[in-house]
C-alpha cells in the first residue's frame, strides 16, 4: 500500500487544502495529513488539537485518510509512519522556492525521502490561510474558502481574536 503524508499547518483549513488531499487519493492508497507547528509562525488561532478536529469533520466523507499531529522533524515523521512521499501544494512561484528547499533539506536528512508537488486547481491558486483570516477579520464573507462543515467555527475564531485584541 503506497501512503503519501500530507503536512501543514492548516490554521485554518481552506478548500484549497482539502483539494489537495482529494487528488493526493488519486495518486496513493492512503493520505495520513498531519498538523506540524511551524516554528516561523507565531500566532496561531486555532491550537494544534483544534487544527485536527476540524480537519477530522472535513475529511469524514474519505475512508483512505488519517489526520494526525506531529511535533519534530517531518523526515522522522514519515520514517516513522512508513510512507513512501510527502505531497505539497503549490499555490505560485513563490511557494515552489520555499518547498524546493525544503525538499532538498528533507532528502539530505533522509535520502530515501521523496517529495511531490500538486498544483492548486486554478480556483484556489489565490487561496491561503493568511488570506482566510484577513479576509474574515475584516468582516468579509469566507464561505467560498473554507468547508462549510467548519465555516461557523473559523468565522467565530477569527473574529472573537480580533475583537479581543
Amino acid at each position: 500500500m503506497k501512503t503519501a503524508v500530507c503536512p501543514g499547518s492548516f490554521d485554518p483549513v481552506t478548500k484549497g487544502h482539502i483539494d489537495v488531499i482529494r487528488r493526493t487519493l488519486k495518486l496513493f492508497d492512503k493520505v495520513i495529513v498531519v498538523v506540524m507547528e511551524n516554528y516561523h509562525k507565531h500566532r496561531y488561532c486555532f491550537t494544534a488539537e483544534e487544527r485536527v478536529a476540524l480537519l477530522r469533520r472535513c475529511l469524514t466523507d474519505y475512508e483512505r485518510v488519517e489526520v494526525d499531529l506531529y511535533g519534530g522533524l517531518l523526515v522522522d515523521y514519515v520514517h516513522k509512519r512508513g510512507a513512501d512521499a510527502v505531497v505539497k501544494g503549490l499555490r505560485a512561484v513563490s511557494d515552489f522556492e520555499d518547498e524546493f528547499q525544503q525538499a532538498l533539506t528533507n532528502k539530505q536528512l533522509n535520502p530515501d525521502f521523496e517529495t511531490v508537488f500538486i498544483t492548486a486547481s486554478a480556483e484556489y491558486m489565490f487561496l491561503s490561510s493568511s488570506v482566510v483570516k484577513q479576509v474574515c477579520e475584516f468582516g468579509g464573507d469566507i464561505s467560498e474558502f473554507v468547508p462549510a462543515a467548519v465555516c461557523d467555527d473559523i468565522v467565530n475564531r477569527i473574529r472573537e481574536r480580533k475583537s479581543v485584541g
